[in-house]
């Protein structure tokens, strides 16, 4: 049997960034599992790398207090590392009339989160950014940027096999928890002193084991990219983002310019039948059925689930992707948006109590584990503050982790 001081499940963006916190802090035992052969294989590894700054998220969250300093750490740990970053910013544009006032209502998140923002005109907007349109108004977030999220993690990954004082054992998925203090995995049990759970889009699977967030179930939603190509895509300076549907947690189909200068168009936000179901099949697994089960109670009980529902499973179809990314340019053409193999899965929780979708992110603990679930969009801008956050509140002495809760 294998023994660490802390356990951490899941090399994701969480994972390793609470692993370099703790470091940081004096911890000295601390084992990293996976079930893949590597580092970022989903969610933190198939994101669009864009730094988010604090636009989306109701003040007082944890999502808004962490997210403008994620970014800024972020930034500095890109510099320093000198990884690849763009600070080119991000527009938030008005499809119609109707949507600002919820344009407004960003604004006014975003000035009490503390995020520099901008209202501007048609005219300003075009010289931000050429192929952009807008009706009215719109929005410009200077604090957005990309990265490279791989390069990150990899970054990562060496500071901490560096430091001597982190190790991992991959491809070991956590099967269960055989006794207190003790998980069961495919490469074998491994005691601990203190559990974190950074499992992504099984963190509510391994939180259950603990008999932590029983009334949490995940539901995935899948990201599809389109690729922008030729002259239009010289237009794209930035990132070019719609006014959203506040009530719910995605932010619509986008323009990005990345740091290697593709321009990708998505993602969608379709309901997905797996975990990683990131193919039409590929990744459907026993699991279909209840997630099928789940996404039927929820478009019973949820309209705004039933909306988003209806509406982002068309997106499959070129022509419906093609016409809700045309609403936010000039001009576009068919033959400018190509494919591209890009996906990702967000992992979404539910409250069975409620049937909402959990728009912050949830942090639960018991006297042996802390349970990091929920870690959506800006978890990845936010990783270097969060994790700071989490030591703060559960794990404030080497050796020791606190007793308390958020």
């Amino acid at each position: 049997m294998r023994t660490a001081g802390i356990v951490i499940c899941g090399a994701g963006i969480v994972g390793l960034t609470l692993a370099r916190e703790l470091v940081r802090r004096g911890h000295s035992d601390i084992l990293i599992l996976d079930k893949e052969p590597d580092i970022g294989r989903h969610a933190s590894g198939r994101n669009s790398g864009v730094l988010h700054s604090g636009v989306y998220y109701s003040p007082g969250s944890l999502r808004a207090k962490s997210c403008l300093e994620g970014n800024r750490l972020m930034r500095e740990y890109c510099r320093e590392h000198g990884l690849p970053i763009k600070e080119n910013g991000k527009v938030i544009v008005t499809r119609t009339e109707a949507e600002l006032p919820a344009l407004l209502e960003l604004h006014r998140r975003a000035t009490e989160n503390g995020a520099l923002v901008e209202l501007i005109d048609e005219r300003a907007l075009a010289e931000i950014e050429p192929l952009a349109r807008t009706v009215g108004q719109a929005l410009r977030v200077p604090q957005t940027a990309v990265v490279d999220p791989k390069a990150i993690l990899a970054q990562l990954r060496r500071e901490l096999t560096d430091s001597g004082k982190v190790q991992f054992l991959f491809m070991a998925r956590f099967t269960g928890r055989p006794g207190p203090r003790q998980a069961e995995t495919t490469a074998g049990r491994v005691s601990y002193g203190f559990f974190i759970n950074a499992a992504g889009a099984h963190c509510d699977r391994v939180a259950h084991a603990f008999g932590v967030g029983r009334n949490y179930r995940l539901v995935p939603f899948k990201g599809i990219y389109r690729k922008l190509s030729g002259p239009r895509a010289d237009l794209v300076h930035g990132s070019i983002y719609p006014v959203p549907d506040i009530r719910n947690p995605f932010l619509g189909v986008h323009f990005t310019r990345g740091v290697h200068d593709d321009v990708y168009l998505g993602p969608t936000a379709i309901p997905a039948f797996g975990r990683e179901n990131y193919g039409i099949l590929t990744g459907v697994d026993g699991e279909a059925p209840s997630i099928l089960w789940r996404d039927t109670v929820l478009f019973a009980k949820n309209p705004k689930f039933r909306a988003v529902a209806l509406e982002e499973p068309r997106k499959y179809f070129f022509r419906h992707f093609f016409n809700d990314a045309r609403k936010l340019v000039k001009e576009l053409d068919p033959a400018d948006v190509v494919p591209t193999h890009k996906a990702g899965i967000r992992p979404q929780l539910v409250d069975l109590g409620t049937h909402e979708l959990v728009m912050d992110f949830l942090v639960e603990r018991d006297r042996e584990s802390l349970h990091v679930l929920n870690a959506i969009s800006p978890a990845f801008t936010s990783s270097l503050f969060f994790a700071r956050m989490l030591a703060d509140e559960h794990l404030e002495r080497p050796g020791e982790p606190a007793a308390k809760g958020l």
